[in-house]
């Protein structure tokens, strides 16, 4: 399974509509992955919670669309969710995509699909993992 470290880096889909690469904010640690996309009005790309298996919306000022991804960043399920609900975990999930609504059907992700996270904020799986 990756191993991520707060930082950015480009999310890269590929898929029907070619390549589309997607500026990525990671969120990692604890304090992070517990601030998320609260407090902000929009977010720029997308933002990958890691390890994340279900996430809220409860306080966020936007609609969201999140992507769960399995360890070897397959897409799950893909779901908008309206502010004040709470996402069904999903049994496999160790990772959790979120960005704007409606962006991620024009990036072409989907289930089944599977991303990659480019930069230098992946740590080597033999790290400990």
């Amino acid at each position: 399974m990756a191993r991520f470290r707060d930082g950015r880096g480009t999310l890269v889909v590929r898929g029907e509509r070619g390549e589309v690469r997607v500026p990525l904010e990671i969120a990692a640690s604890y304090r992070a992955r517990t601030r998320g996309l609260l407090g902000r009005d929009s977010v720029d790309g997308a933002l990958l919670l890691s390890p994340a298996g279900g996430v809220h919306t409860f306080r966020m000022r936007m609609p969201i669309d999140v992507a769960y991804l399995d360890a070897r960043l397959v897409v799950i399920a893909v779901r908008t969710m309206r502010p004040g609900r709470l996402g069904l975990p999903r049994i496999r999930s160790r990772h959790v995509l979120e960005a704007e609504a409606g962006v991620m059907a024009g990036w072409g992700l989907a289930a089944g699909a599977r991303v990659e996270v480019v930069g230098d904020v992946e740590a080597a799986a033999s790290e400990g993992a």
